[in-house]
């Protein structure tokens, strides 16, 4: 290990000696998430639709989904220990016979939604495809995630201070997080969710190469960086990046 990455982790040891709280924070839940992410309009398009929902938990947003009008919502998830939590809290909320809880659909969806999601998978790319593979012809997929790479905390746990993963060295992070995380993970791909450093540039050229293309693409600024956020400096002032796709 060179002296920098020693110098680096010694600095993290005596900042942050145990697991930090998470950067990014959990508000109140004031208001819908999928409201929050995709705006009013977004519901004026599930009545009556097959919905799924790519990664969906422990099924919130997808009980959402079929409260607001959807004829069918698959939740989508590859741990089949959430689908129990998913489905109890679907029939709490009397939506059972409309929310079916699996790991691949048995019809396509008209819409489905991705939130929190691209900057971890492993191979975004083939995501991608698979979600292209799920969807009706004239189907959307409305995605939502961020923070991206350069955001200011865009290293999750690891932006300890902003820009905290740019400024040090991955071995000096993972080494720091070694102490109180005991997975083995070696490098920022490999801890807990994954982190695949997507940038905004990358999303697109993603796309750009898969069956779907952007039909709207939305970066929402940072607030308080608001005033300095355009098309030169969105990689490290945009907050949430948002869009629809559709089948090329």
């Amino acid at each position: 290990m060179s002296l920098l990455t020693e110098l680096q982790y010694r600095i993290l040891k005596f900042g942050w000696p145990s697991k930090p709280d998470h950067p990014l924070g959990q508000g109140p839940e004031t208001r819908s998430r999928l409201a929050a992410l995709f705006g009013d309009e977004f519901f004026t398009r599930l009545p009556g639709k097959i919905v799924a929902d790519f990664g969906c938990g422990e099924g919130k947003e997808a009980i959402e989904l079929a409260r607001c009008g959807a004829a069918k919502v698959y939740g989508i998830e590859i741990l089949p220990e959430r689908h129990e939590v998913a489905r109890k809290l679907a029939r709490e909320a009397g939506v059972d016979g409309i929310c079916e809880f699996v790991v691949k659909p048995t019809e396509p969806a008209q819409i489905m939604i991705s939130i929190d999601a691209f900057e971890h998978f492993d191979e975004p790319g083939e995501i991608l495809r698979i979600m292209n593979s799920l969807l009706a012809p004239d189907g959307e997929i409305w995605i939502s995630f961020g923070p991206t790479w350069y955001h200011p905390l865009g290293g999750h746990l690891f932006a300890v201070f902003p820009w905290a993963h740019l400024l040090l060295s991955e071995r000096a992070l993972i080494r720091w997080r070694s102490d109180f995380k005991h997975d083995g993970a070696t490098r920022f791909s490999e801890v807990a969710g994954g982190l695949n450093q997507m940038t905004i540039g990358q999303f697109e050229r993603i796309v750009n190469a898969s069956p779907l293309r952007l039909a709207s693409l939305t970066l929402v600024p940072i607030d308080k960086l608001r005033f300095l956020h355009n098309r030169l400096t969105r990689e490290f002032t945009t907050a949430v990046v948002r869009c629809r796709l559709v089948k090329k």
